[in-house]
């Protein structure tokens, strides 16, 4: 499983834009829109990097205390008919689908990542 991309605690959500033909993004969980931009995985990290860095020092010029990010989440974007499935799965064990989900991608161990 992948690791989001983060920087002093901050998230990226990164997708592609096909009318930009580049990539694209925003640091998420905060409500400050903070977009970045770039051609790779390597220019899109440093882009998003200097925003967050950029972000904090505007905040500290203004002596302003910068907004935290939430507590991380995850989204999975699965088709409707697999939605379907997991969730008759999860109402079978009276779970809800993010319960559901996080028990079966727990380790073996029975540990988180």
């Amino acid at each position: 499983m992948s690791k989001p991309i983060t920087h002093k605690g901050y998230y990226a959500k990164i997708e592609y834009s096909e009318e930009q033909g580049c990539l694209i993004g925003c640091v998420s969980d905060i409500q400050q829109e903070i977009n970045f931009q770039g051609d790779s995985v390597e220019k899109i990290r440093q882009a998003f990097e200097e925003a967050v860095d950029g972000y904090l020092a505007g905040c500290a010029e203004r002596s302003e205390e910068p907004e935290k990010p939430s507590k991380p989440r995850s989204v999975v974007r699965v088709s409707a008919g697999l939605h379907s499935v997991i969730a008759l799965a999860a109402r079978q064990e009276n779970k809800s689908v993010n319960a559901w989900l996080a028990e079966v991608c727990k380790k073996p161990d029975g540990k988180e990542d």
